[in-house]
């Protein structure tokens, strides 16, 4: 079977339907670096991993915009037979772009362009996950609400933050310990995350699934959306997906800016940066 044959096989028993999505960079005055998207069967939210350096491996691209628009595209073109083979899919082609694109060999391995990623996949009555690094996936019921993918925690952040003074460097990392430090973190072999190596890109992802109906809801999630749960403490699971359905993505995201601002030294939640990109992208399962 081809993929238009499976394409339109999966299409036949279920489907996504597309109710709300919310993405915001983290400063005005830098691009976001965050990306989601769905199509009938497959839906993914990616976040590019904050560059650590000024541009030069991909030329005047940074690497966390590169990768971010690289895996959409990537996701976009992948849809095969089941989850495994979409993500393999994908991680060679983003690996395939990066040494068309790169204009230098990798001087440093904290260097090479990084991201988290999410995906979800429609295969009748099932729901394949992905995923890699911090971004995660609910999914809900009329009377249930779950991770799809591993509860997120930043206690292990949070902690690193607070040692080297979250309010030091506020807006990005510009203090030489704390560059020194991800950098390290960036540079780790076992660093989980998505790059150009794709066999580095399969080790780092997870794979999981469970039963949909009609009508469950999936909310995907990067990061700096999730600091409303794991950051700020302000919802758990069950009341996220409550406050989604009653007040809708646009305005958890305004909430979540306020209580950045308010905190705009770290200090009462000690962190990297006052903001991150934030996305989520909200979808409701229809099965046929």
């Amino acid at each position: 079977m081809d993929r238009a044959d499976v394409a339109f096989e999966n299409a036949r028993g279920s489907r996504f339907d597309f109710l709300q999505t919310v993405s915001l960079n983290a400063r005005s005055d830098r691009p976001n670096d965050d990306r989601a998207g769905t199509s009938r069967q497959l839906a993914w939210v990616i976040d590019g991993a904050t560059d650590l350096g000024p541009p030069g491996l991909l030329g005047a691209e940074g690497g966390a915009a590169w990768i971010a628009a690289t895996a959409h595209d990537a996701f976009a073109a992948a849809e095969a037979q089941d989850m495994r083979a979409t993500c393999q899919t994908a991680f060679h082609a983003i690996a395939a772009r990066f040494e068309r694109d790169r204009t230098r060999a990798v001087e440093a391995a904290w260097e090479l362009p990084k991201a988290a990623f999410a995906a979800a996949r429609l295969s009748g009555e099932t729901l394949e996950v992905a995923w890699a690094a911090d971004c995660a996936i609910l999914q809900a019921t009329s009377d249930r609400v779950w991770w799809c993918t591993e509860a997120p925690e930043t206690a292990g952040e949070t902690a690193a933050a607070a040692a080297l003074g979250a309010g030091r460097s506020a807006q990005e990392p510009r203090d030489a310990e704390l560059l020194a430090d991800r950098r390290a973190h960036r540079g780790e072999a076992d660093h989980a995350a998505i790059s150009p190596d794709a066999a580095a890109s399969a080790r780092a992802t997870t794979y999981g699934a469970s039963r949909v109906m009609s009508g469950d809801e999936i909310l995907l999630m990067s990061d700096g959306f999730l600091r409303l749960v794991t950051d700020f403490h302000l919802y758990t699971a069950e009341t996220l997906i409550e406050a989604v359905r009653v007040r809708g993505l646009a305005a958890l995201a305004v909430e979540l800016r306020d209580i950045e601002r308010e905190d705009a030294a770290c200090l009462r939640y000690p962190r990297f940066k006052v903001s991150d990109d934030a996305t989520a992208l909200w979808l409701r399962v229809a099965v046929s």
